[in-house]
């Protein structure tokens, strides 16, 4: 079942419990975590609470993320650059107790923000554009990270998940696919550029409540097609009930094609390997072929996380919603496995 909802309102009832649950394709319902109510005392709650504004580009060449997060017991920013063709990876996380400097917004449209001492990141929405702005001066060993992009939202669609999570733990999430993205950043002294026309972002936007022990997969990409469609892709499975709805769907030129179940198959002894999708209506296949893996781990006592992250080419054909067969060729994008204990 995949369960459309359009009626605007809160997203928590005062029990902590979803009022409704299933999929939309723009963000219906009110963020309020203020109703978050697994405890009796309050500040047990607001530790339980996970919050990120996660923003990757895509170019032929190489992908950047950007990523402002604050999961209960800590806050995080991290950045990473991946060049394609040299497989150069630099990754750089920053962790505060308990959050100290961070403030996220309660929808996607708010603006987010991390301050301290010559580090800012600022994450703001005006009208269609979405604006990135990052100083990191000591990021990757003193060789500094800076960037400006502008983000222009013009896809019609976007998937909006309100999955439970048990009876009072759930997830909220946005993901929005294929925004055309122009500016720069200084990474080492080296400055990278580009233009609407060369670059397509990602947003995932996620707010909610987990078990302590999550697990998820996760599958994107933002790229063209070869008469120069853009084509978005996002699959997801491992956490929730998936009954009310999944997030699996693509999107051409902005709209949403929506799918039922998807199932990742993949070798999670050899990750390098390549993994295959398939959806229980048959209108998905495809062979995600990967060219690099980004690990990134951390273990802080109470908070571990384990990502492996692929990134690669997908092949194959997805059938739209009138029925037409569309040829997947060599799309830039990812793929990942998380284990978390936060």
């Amino acid at each position: 079942m995949q369960k459309l909802l359009s009626k605007k309102g809160d997203l928590l009832d005062a029990n902590g419990e979803l009022i409704e649950k299933g999929y939309s394709t723009t963000p219906v319902r009110t963020y309020n975590p203020e109703n978050v109510s697994l405890y009796p005392v309050s500040l047990l709650n607001k530790i339980r609470i996970k919050e990120w504004d996660y923003y990757g580009i895509t170019t032929r060449d190489y992908f950047v993320s950007a990523t402002i997060s604050h999961i209960g017991y800590a806050g995080l920013i991290f950045v990473y650059y991946i060049d394609f063709k040299t497989k150069q990876y630099i990754e750089d996380t920053l962790i505060t107790p308990l959050g100290k400097g961070f403030t996220l917004g309660r929808s996607s449209d708010d603006d987010s923000y991390f301050k301290k001492d010559d580090i800012t990141f600022a994450f703001k929405k005006k009208g269609i554009e979405r604006e990135v702005y990052v100083n990191w001066p000591q990021f990757g060993k003193g060789k500094g990270f800076h960037a400006h992009w502008i983000i222009k939202q013009t896809p019609l669609d976007s998937i909006v998940m309100m999955t439970p999570i048990g009876k009072k733990r759930f997830y909220y999430n946005q993901k929005i696919n294929c925004m055309p993205a122009n500016g720069a950043f200084i990474l080492g002294g080296k400055e990278y550029a580009f233009n609407f026309n060369q670059a397509l972002a990602t947003l995932d936007w996620g707010r909610g409540v987990w078990e302590y022990t999550s697990f998820w997969n996760w599958a994107s990409a933002s790229w063209f097609l070869p008469d120069g469609t853009t084509f978005g892709l996002n699959l997801g499975e491992g956490f929730g009930d998936l009954s009310y709805a999944t997030e699996n769907c693509f999107f051409i030129n902005g709209r949403i094609h929506k799918l039922d179940k998807v199932k990742f198959n993949y070798d999670n002894t050899h990750f390098m390997k390549p993994w295959y999708f398939g959806s229980n209506d048959g209108r998905l296949g495809l062979t995600f072929t990967p060219f690099f893996e980004r690990v990134a781990t951390s273990n802080l006592l109470v908070i571990t996380s384990e990502v492996h992250q692929l990134f690669g080419m997908y092949n194959g054909f997805v059938v739209d919603n009138s029925g037409k067969k569309i040829t997947v060729s060599n799309i830039i994008g990812w793929a990942e496995e998380h284990h978390a204990r936060w």
